[in-house]
């Protein structure tokens, strides 16, 4: 089983290949679940020796019903990319009824030749589960990242098993959402060839001035003096979990 790390910096990618991470999924904007990096932060991260990356190509926030302007930026980026030297995209397309948009899909699978190509947990967005896992295989996607269709990957698991099995030598199933060192095992159990996971901590700005009346992201509930970081030792449990 592999394990892929998202990552939101370069610095994360580093810490991800010293520790023997597999792959990450490079992305920027946690606030927002993650949106397509930077061209700079993917060159940076792809020229990091052992590791793989998959780069986020999602171009805003928000529901995954994609304009057309929006759909030729994610072909672009995807183009950016490859030329910045990942190994692999993610992305996630659906209609407005919820239903995986199987054309624009394999547009972009096509787009990616030669890359490898994750379907995100759009997949759990759908209205119906089980068919998306059918229609995302029919379009020629490497692997699926889901947390069966609920919050939680481990609410999920019943349908993570089924997943697992309409994939079998098909399409790869990741798990991903709230994967931690306390469920590891038991997910893997299901027979998935993957787990992907945040391992995030929170550390303190080093900002000595601090301006109490403005924040820049417009909402005083986010701390915008603590940086996201990777908590090492929660990597290394479930990678010694999952070499057990």
């Amino acid at each position: 089983m592999k394990c892929e790390l998202c990552a939101y910096s370069v610095e994360a990618c580093r810490t991800a290949a010293r520790l023997g991470v597999h792959r990450v999924e490079l992305c920027a904007s946690p606030a927002e679940g993650g949106t397509t990096p930077s061209l700079a932060a993917i060159e940076q991260a792809s020229a990091i020796k052992g590791i793989d990356v998959s780069v986020m190509i999602r171009p805003r926030g928000g529901d995954f019903l994609y304009s057309d302007e929006e759909f030729r930026i994610m072909l672009r980026d995807i183009e950016h990319a490859r030329q910045a030297g990942a190994t692999g995209v993610v992305f996630g397309i659906l209609t407005a009824e919820g239903k995986v948009d199987i054309e624009r899909t394999r547009q972009l699978v096509e787009a990616a030749r030669g890359m490898e190509t994750t379907f995100h947990r759009a997949v759990d967005m759908t209205e119906d589960y089980e068919q998306a896992i059918s229609d995302i295989i029919e379009t020629g996607c490497t692997r699926i990242l889901t947390s069966g269709g609920h919050d939680k990957a481990i609410d999920g698991i019943n349908e993570i098993r089924e997943a697992v099995g309409t994939a079998v030598k098909r399409i790869e199933i990741m798990i991903g959402s709230g994967v931690t060192s306390e469920n590891a095992l038991l997910l893997a159990g299901t027979g998935a060839d993957a787990l992907h996971f945040s391992a995030k901590k929170s550390i303190p700005s080093n900002m000595e001035y601090r301006n109490p009346r403005i924040s820049m992201g417009g909402s005083s509930a986010i701390d915008e003096f603590a940086l996201r970081t990777v908590d090492e030792e929660e990597v290394k449990a479930i990678l010694q979990l999952i070499k057990q």
